[in-house]
């Protein structure tokens, strides 16, 4: 079950934990940041979840014990023709069907999703949220949503393609199809996933760590002109992934040009967050921990992925561990660390409670210490030549493995720590009966969420509950933009 599991891994991780738990995030503060209470389309929003249970199932179909269907083991890439059964009859079964189904439910969910960000940001906006003062956490939302709109959709495509060929004998990418073909279109969406899952982070990170730098973000509009800049870039990287196929060294040569230039706008944000934070006020609270952590596991794979745009470089050492390393640097060490941070930091407003803020450090420390030990070594092993998705390995590359192994256990520890923490506190934590925790005004960074959140601790104080809504024939509360402008 090796390969099954690598592939569950990735396909999970990627399209029902990174994507959604962005949606999380958008869909509970998006609206608050721009003085609004909901988003403009509850219903799509409600439809784009309930997509994902049923993906989720079709997607792990395999691990059930249903009569001829196995796990597929094509690795999320499914690259053909592995994937569409040539040369590996264990592949043509219901088990990779099903998966690409899945797929299908998640991709529609995202793409409705987005719809509804889009509408958000740009209809229901309060009077006094223009586009020049917009923050950067929505700004990051809606160019990700821009992402999503043209990259889902192609997948989506590709995916029926690839159904067609395994079910009705077509022949896209096998039979006399070209199954590079496959991986134009797959890199074509798959490597403005990575910009799907990274840029709401950076976005996150951004609005965080001034809040306990005690300054305003160094260059705000450099970051929203980067952030733009990243997602028009994104759709012209893709062949980086695709070096040692053979394409054309001229169209080896552009992408190479592209996808260093990518690297400027992301070089862009970092030194804006390291001004940020130069002689600031610095506090060391466990959500700026986790920005300072973000930043510093982002250099690292930023640098080891600049590396892989060059031709030659790549050809080394591609499909290495050395690329698994970079990847997870920036999946794990960026992007879950600054979903930690928003996590911590909004914590009072969705919990009204206080995590136990010791227990919290001892999570960053962990994950810390846990990325980089088992990230570093699948560098090292990379370098060393280790190929990637084997469950063997030679001897002198056991002891990099055994390291990375400890550094996942750390990691493991970690997670759990963080598990009990978030569930003790959300049941019996501190009650927050301030809206500013994080004593914001003083610094003069207090912000539109915690003025909703102030106002509602006083409405439960003065009322014994929540204020009663009167709603207007469409749903939407009487003199919001009254309420929310004050």
């Amino acid at each position: 079950y090796y390969n099954s599991l690598l592939t569950s891994h990735g396909i999970t991780m990627l399209f029902l934990f990174g994507t959604p738990i962005i949606a999380a995030f958008g869909n509970y503060f998006v609206p608050l940041l721009i003085a609004r209470r909901h988003g403009r389309s509850p219903r799509i929003n409600a439809i784009a979840f309930w997509l994902l249970p049923p993906g989720a199932l079709l997607i792990w179909a395999g691990f059930f014990p249903l009569p001829d269907v196995i796990p597929a083991q094509t690795a999320w890439t499914m690259y053909t023709p592995l994937s569409a059964g040539v040369g590996n009859g264990n592949q043509m079964n219901a088990g990779v069907d099903l998966m690409l189904l899945g797929l299908h439910l998640t991709g529609v969910s995202a793409t409705m999703g987005a719809i509804n960000f889009i509408a958000t940001i740009f209809t229901e906006r309060a009077e006094k949220v223009t586009w020049a003062n917009l923050d950067i956490f929505s700004w990051t939302i809606l160019t990700q949503s821009g992402l999503i709109l043209f990259a889902f959709p192609l997948l989506g495509s590709a995916i029926l393609m690839l159904l067609l060929d395994r079910n009705f004998a077509t022949s896209f990418f096998v039979n006399g199809g070209d199954p590079i073909l496959w991986q134009h279109l797959f890199w074509f969406f798959g490597h403005p996933e990575v910009y799907i899952l990274v840029l709401p982070p950076m976005g996150i990170v951004s609005y965080v760590l001034p809040r306990f730098s005690g300054r305003r973000l160094f260059g705000f509009k450099f970051v929203v002109y980067s952030t733009l800049a990243i997602g028009v870039l994104s759709f012209g990287v893709w062949a980086h992934h695709m070096f040692a196929t053979g394409i054309d060294p001229r169209l080896s040569a552009s992408f190479m040009a592209v996808s260093l230039a990518i690297a400027i706008p992301s070089a862009v944000k970092t030194f804006n967050w390291i001004t940020t934070m130069w002689n600031g006020n610095v506090r060391l609270t466990t959500p700026m921990l986790y920005c300072i952590g973000f930043v510093s596991n982002f250099i690292i794979g930023g640098v080891t992925g600049v590396f892989l745009a060059s031709v030659p470089v790549d050809l080394i050492l591609h499909d290495t561990y050395y690329v698994v390393g970079h990847f997870h640097y920036v999946v794990m060490g960026a992007i879950a660390f600054a979903g930690f941070a928003g996590i911590y930091y909004w914590f009072p407003i969705y919990t009204g409670r206080m995590y136990q803020k010791t227990l919290g450090k001892a999570h960053f420390w962990l994950s810390m210490v846990g990325t980089n030990v088992t990230f570093f070594a699948m560098v090292l092993l990379g370098y060393g030549g280790m190929p990637r998705r084997y469950a063997t390995y030679l001897p002198e590359f056991a002891t990099l493995h055994q390291i990375a192994t400890l550094g996942a256990l750390i990691l493991l520890v970690g997670q759990i720590i963080f598990v009990w923490n978030f569930v003790q506190s959300w049941l019996e934590g501190p009650v927050v009966e301030d809206g500013d925790p994080w004593n914001l005004k003083e610094e003069g960074l207090y912000t539109a969420e915690w003025e909703w959140y102030d106002r509602k601790i006083k409405t439960a104080i003065a009322d014994g509950g929540e204020e009663e809504e009167t709603l207007t024939d469409g749903g939407v509360p009487e003199n919001d933009d009254d309420d929310q402008s004050k």
